[in-house]
């Protein structure tokens, strides 16, 4: 029997919502070395074998193609939309990369400077693509580098 509707009556209540479970994230702070890491996305490499390895490789190369973009732009000759577009693309990729140092892994920031690294070997460097000079101790000359 209903009073007037000031909730004395006999109806049912809402049904219980279910608890919501929710995955507890921690985000490290300081640098630490470990294959549980949590690389751009959530979930990501995960636990599996071999994925962080993979991620690894990832950010080696990611960090290679940003050298190769920025020994693109110092060439001269380009056009102003090819230059743009390739700044832009650079830029963006740097910032992916910043982005996954940001797991504060040493695995990632020890992948993103050798990429770092190679990138600068092989594409402003000499080593591919360039003439490398070379001084030999009495006189400089340019020496054909290969790739």
């Amino acid at each position: 029997m209903d009073m007037g509707g000031h909730g004395m009556g006999m109806g049912m209540g809402p049904a219980a919502a279910a608890p919501v479970v929710r995955r507890k994230h921690y985000m490290h702070m300081t640098f630490y070395w470990g294959t549980q890491s949590e690389i751009l996305f959530d979930g990501w490499p995960g636990a599996r074998g071999g994925m962080y390895a993979l991620a690894l490789a990832a950010t080696f190369a990611l960090a290679v193609l940003v050298e190769f973009l920025g020994s693109f732009l110092s060439k001269r000759g380009r056009g102003v939309a090819a230059g743009a577009a390739a700044h832009a693309l650079r830029v963006g990729l740097a910032y992916v990369l910043m982005l996954a140092l940001m797991s504060f892994n040493v695995g990632v920031l020890l992948a993103a400077v050798a990429g770092h690294a190679a990138g600068f070997l092989l594409f402003r460097g000499g080593l591919c693509g360039r003439r490398a000079q070379v001084d030999d101790g009495a006189k400089e000359y340019l020496a054909a580098a290969a790739c």
